[in-house]
């Protein structure tokens, strides 16, 4: 009887989650639109392209687009009409990335960072590979690519199977299709620098994971060219404990009127280089992805691989509720020993004013930084004082004191934190600046609307467009790409 219990009760606790989850969608999701189930048959798979060079890649891409331009179900969707959607050639979207589709013959509009480019400065002095995150485009990295532009590197930045398209490219993506894809643009990007010459890995949330797994396992890997650097924003390193149960709970999704059952979020499409809606598909391969990432540390550090890792540093906001700061406090740099590894925290706003309305995650880490020691360098920007909005660094370097340093930035009136989505664009960003005047071609940034109203007003919720989008502070990231970089080019 015991044993018949513990079979049938864990049972029926994943057939409750199963059931619930399915009816939560089908009774509270908004409508599938057509770019919820659009198939694109030219879409990147391990299994069938794993096999490609990098020109084999971007030909395969360039179909994709070229199918997705004259997609039938969205040049005739009324939808496709709305002057707010990514998908209509005549939006303000579509002014907004100043790339417009052919608006007479109908065709769907492709904003350009929303598939892989290139940056090839005209004297090559090194090379970088650059990974976008999860429901986004490699327009993500653009800011930084050209930090690496402007000093002589050859930049990739890759976009993943499943992205920039159609939403509905989130249902079939798989974990082994981003890394086979991170693997034939690394060593094309490998290959563009010569062996005396820097040649960095870098990405942002989810491509941060495939950055840092990929760099691990050059350690072992002799086909794979080791990086000079890693680089990392934002980085996935741990997902809440209930996103395990994103493996069962679309089980029922292929059953007819149930295919909302596929999906955590269906919102408008408005966003120009980041899917709105999100499957739970993606969910489940993020978290597969930071298990693997789990798993090559673990290995790395059994096998005492981890002391040659190449110098990485991370650039992660205090407060961030899409992944997390713990994990990349613990779990990566917990294991990194040198002076080399940096992690720069951007902390909260901490003016005396805010203080009683911190959360407890975050209120005690300035009681704690004057007696924290860490194996690795750690820097922290931060207000001057809770009476100031100047806002300085402090770092500190393993076995060393605290060093203070002016930025000549202050934290804008208004702006409590920075946060997960901020940290890789700059504050007059022209698509999620924050900044007045920010935008392009008249129009405003969509980091810089401001809305308020009463909850419900509209079809999406408020809080939207009260999350910062853009960062700034972004000026402190691009200094250290310099010192790095002349730190690289002097050897």
């Amino acid at each position: 009887m015991i044993l018949w219990r513990l079979v049938v009760w864990p049972v029926a606790v994943l057939a409750a989650a199963v059931v619930g989850f399915s009816a939560y969608a089908v009774l509270t999701l908004a409508p599938l639109a057509p770019w919820h189930s659009l198939e694109l048959k030219e879409e990147f798979e391990a299994r069938r392209d794993g096999q490609l060079d990098f020109a084999g890649l971007l030909a395969l891409e360039g179909r994709l687009f070229d199918e997705l331009r004259h997609a039938k179900v969205l040049r005739s969707s009324d939808l496709a009409e709305e002057l707010s959607s990514r998908f209509s050639p005549s939006s303000w979207v579509a002014r907004l990335t100043d790339a417009p589709g052919d608006a007479a013959s109908g065709d769907v509009y492709t904003a350009p960072y929303n598939r892989t480019f290139e940056l090839v400065p005209a004297e090559r002095r090194g090379s970088a590979l650059l990974i976008h995150g999860l429901t986004d485009a490699p327009y993500s990295m653009l800011a930084l690519a050209r930090l690496l532009y402007a000093r002589g590197l050859h930049v990739v930045v890759l976009r993943l199977p499943g992205h920039g398209t159609v939403p509905a490219g989130q249902l079939r993506m798989t974990l082994e299709d981003w890394r086979a894809a991170v693997h034939i643009a690394a060593h094309h990007a490998a290959s563009l620098a010569s062996a005396d010459q820097p040649f960095y890995v870098g990405g942002y949330s989810t491509g941060g994971t495939l950055a840092l797994t990929h760099s691990i396992e050059s350690l072992s890997d002799p086909t794979l060219r080791r990086p000079t650097r890693v680089l990392l924003v934002s980085p996935a390193i741990e997902l809440p404990g209930i996103a395990v149960l994103t493996r069962i709970i679309d089980a029922l999704a292929f059953l007819p009127g149930l295919e909302k059952a596929r999906w955590q979020e269906i919102l408008p499409e408005y966003d120009p280089y980041k899917y709105n809606s999100f499957a739970v598909n993606s969910t489940r391969q993020v978290l597969a992805a930071t298990n693997t990432l789990a798993r090559a540390i673990e290995q790395a550090h059994a096998a005492g691989l981890l002391d040659k890792l190449p110098p990485v540093i991370a650039w992660q906001s205090v407060v961030d509720s899409t992944v997390g700061a713990q994990g990349v406090f613990d779990s990566v740099f917990g294991r990194l020993v040198g002076e080399q590894h940096e992690l720069v925290l951007f902390d909260v706003n901490r003016l005396a004013v805010f203080r009683s309305l911190e959360t407890a995650r975050i209120a005690g880490l300035p009681e704690l930084l004057p007696g924290l020691q860490r194996p690795h360098t750690l820097t922290v920007v931060a207000n001057r004082s809770d009476a100031s909005e100047l806002v300085v660094m402090r770092r500190r370097a393993p076995g060393q004191s605290w060093t203070e340093i002016d930025t000549g930035l202050a934290w804008p009136r208004s702006i409590v934190s920075v946060g997960h989505v901020a940290l890789c664009f700059p504050p007059d960003d022209s698509v999620y600046g924050f900044l007045p005047g920010s935008g392009a071609n008249g129009l405003p940034a969509l980091g810089s609307l401001f809305l308020r109203g009463e909850a419900g007003a509209l079809s999406l919720p408020l809080s939207v467009f009260t999350r910062l989008r853009s960062n700034p502070f972004f000026a402190l990231i691009a200094a250290r790409v310099d010192e790095m970089l002349d730190a690289d080019f002097r050897r």
